[in-house]
């Protein structure tokens, strides 16, 4: 084993093993090379525009049992595919093929899928540019398109 170098002109040395063992850190390789933006569909901005393709049902993960209402979403921006959850207790009957929605992440520990829905890391926020939020407690009608 190694030992750290000693001494009045120890600093460069000091310096250059940082340097090096920082890249041994996975969250300090992800950092540095860019990672997160280059795998995520969003490209590193907090939200994004997209057209909805279709409506699907997902199972959730055990032990609870229910179909949860998702979206597929291609992103005006790149063209990527994602599924974007769908908030609120009937939320997709407010949402039809080929509006226009805007997503955001759930927020679950880095980026992973957050809650009992299998690889969905989104939820819609909101169609035609009228907060879903808004919509579902009745406060605006929704604009005809």
């Amino acid at each position: 084993m190694s030992k750290k170098a000693k001494g009045l002109g120890a600093a460069r040395k000091l310096k250059k093993r940082r340097k090096k063992d920082r890249w041994l850190s996975p969250k300090y390789k992800r950092k540095k090379l860019n990672l997160k933006q280059k795998a995520d569909p969003l490209e590193g901005s907090s939200q994004a525009k997209g057209i909805v393709l279709e409506k699907v049902q997902l199972e959730a993960k055990q032990p609870n049992s229910a179909m949860r209402k998702c979206v597929r979403v291609q992103l005006i921006k790149n063209g990527k595919q994602v599924t974007a959850f769908c908030p609120g207790d009937g939320a997709t009957k407010l949402i039809d093929e080929h509006d226009e929605v805007t997503i955001e992440c759930i927020g679950g520990k880095m980026g992973r899928a957050k809650g009992d829905i299998p690889g969905v890391r989104w939820c819609v926020i909101k169609v035609n540019d009228q907060s879903l939020n808004a919509l579902l407690k009745g406060k605006i009608e929704k604009a005809r398109r």
